[in-house]
Parts: structure tokens; sequence; C-alpha cells
């Protein structure tokens, strides 16, 4: 049971990752509009930045996978 555990944070860790920086920009962004917090605009482009770049690590990853298990064959 516990191999199970691991197997499935390891192949959903880069989700993980996106949805804690999406919650981290969210209330980040709530905060800076009820005045509570002063940020730089800077650091909300900068979570952002890093999310595009897990997501992209994710797609990739993805269609690696799909290219190996499926051969593409082209007509001439």
């Amino acid at each position: 049971m516990r191999k199970e555990k691991k197997n499935f944070f390891m192949m959903y860790e880069y989700f993980l990752i996106v949805i804690i920086l999406g919650f981290v920009l969210a209330i980040s962004s709530l905060l800076k509009i009820l005045g509570v917090i002063n940020i730089s605009s800077d650091w909300f482009w900068f979570l952002a930045g890093l999310g595009l770049i897990v997501e992209a690590v994710i797609s990739l990853n993805k269609q690696i996978r799909f290219d190996k298990k499926y051969k593409i064959l082209e007509k001439k």
C-alpha cells in the first residue's frame, strides 16, 4: 500500500506544484486587492511563469510517453 501511495504522488507531483502555485497566486492577489499586503507585480509574473514551465513539462512528458507507446506511420 505504501508503494502505491508513492507511485501516486510521483505521477501527480507536477500537477500538485501547479495547483499550489495557483493557490499562492490567487491568495496573494486577493490579499493585495484587500490591501493586506503590498507585493510587486513582478512576483506575480514570476509565479505565473513557474506555473507555465511546470505545465509545459507535464505536457512534454505526456507527449513523449504517447509517442513511445504509439508509433506514427506516414503514408508516402
